[in-house]
């Protein structure tokens, strides 16, 4: 009988896995979509705040995609260690991340609880030039490009699509890469910023949120602003659920319920997101 496949978390993407050491006694467990990972540490405050009894709580930051492979493997390997796939919660940015929980009967319901914006995150002064989308698909532009791995992805390729059509697509995802001037993220968006610090790449599409993130760092960036018709406020949900195994099932409705509460949602805005409640 074949060994069981579970996927891999790069070695070095330990600082995605948060307080591993209480894994195998946590009151909760999450796995949230990567691109949260500014927000969490005053958001899981303001919640044990409000919930002193969740004492422990283990939670990841990877790509969503990478965190879903993980729940329907039943784990994943971390420098050879298994790492459980059974979170009481988990939140991606694609619906079908959902869908497919659902279709597996791994879940019941999903909400949607938060927006975000793509824009482009450039070196200081933007010594290039460039002005919008289309721009990309220059010669002279190294573009750090998130991989199949991350939801944003998704949303990067309709965004170039609407600028520039499937050529752009084309030139960008295909073209480029083999000429070596789109360079795709190992594991995640999280990389551009240290790309650009490096002098490796020229620009990359991120989350609005990356670059609220890197400005308050004090990382020299400059940010372009796709605009409204393609930056894709309009398209990006934020998915959360309870898995129907959750190891602590009453303590995922509380931070669910957190989650969609004004409270959360403000916390949320204040590091760039677009909430989906009106606060």
């Amino acid at each position: 009988m074949a060994e069981k496949a579970y996927p891999e978390i790069p070695p070095t993407r330990g600082d995605d896995l948060h307080n591993l050491e209480i894994i195998d006694e946590a009151d909760l467990v999450l796995f949230m979509a990567g691109n949260q990972f500014m927000v969490m540490d005053e958001l899981l405050r303001t919640f044990q705040k409000k919930h002193p009894e969740v004492k422990k709580i283990f939670y990841e930051t990877l790509p969503p995609g990478l965190e879903l492979k993980q729940i329907i493997s039943g784990g994943a390997l971390f420098k050879s260690r298994l790492i459980p796939g059974n979170p009481d919660v988990y939140t991606a940015v694609t619906e079908d991340a959902m869908a497919e929980l659902r279709r597996l009967d791994l879940i019941t319901s999903y909400h949607v609880y938060l927006h975000n914006r793509i824009v482009l995150m450039t070196v200081k002064g933007n010594p290039k030039g460039i002005k919008s989308v289309r721009d990309l698909g220059r010669d002279d532009i190294i573009i750090s490009q998130p991989g199949a791995m991350e939801d944003i992805t998704k949303y990067i390729i309709d965004m170039y699509e609407r600028a520039g059509g499937k050529a752009l697509v084309h030139r960008i995802m295909e073209e480029k890469r083999a000429e070596g001037t789109t360079i795709f993220t190992i594991v995640h968006h999280r990389e551009t910023p240290l790309r650009l610090r490096k002098g490796t790449v020229d620009v990359g599409p991120v989350w609005a949120t990356e670059a609220v993130y890197a400005e308050r760092q004090g990382l020299e960036i400059d940010v372009i602003e796709p605009g409204e018709r393609i930056d894709q406020r309009n398209r990006v949900n934020y998915y959360i659920t309870k898995l129907n195994n959750a190891p602590n099932p009453e303590n995922a409705d509380k931070f669910i319920n957190f989650i969609l509460s004004d409270e959360a949602q403000k916390i949320y805005k204040s590091y760039g997101f677009v909430p989906h409640l009106k606060v």
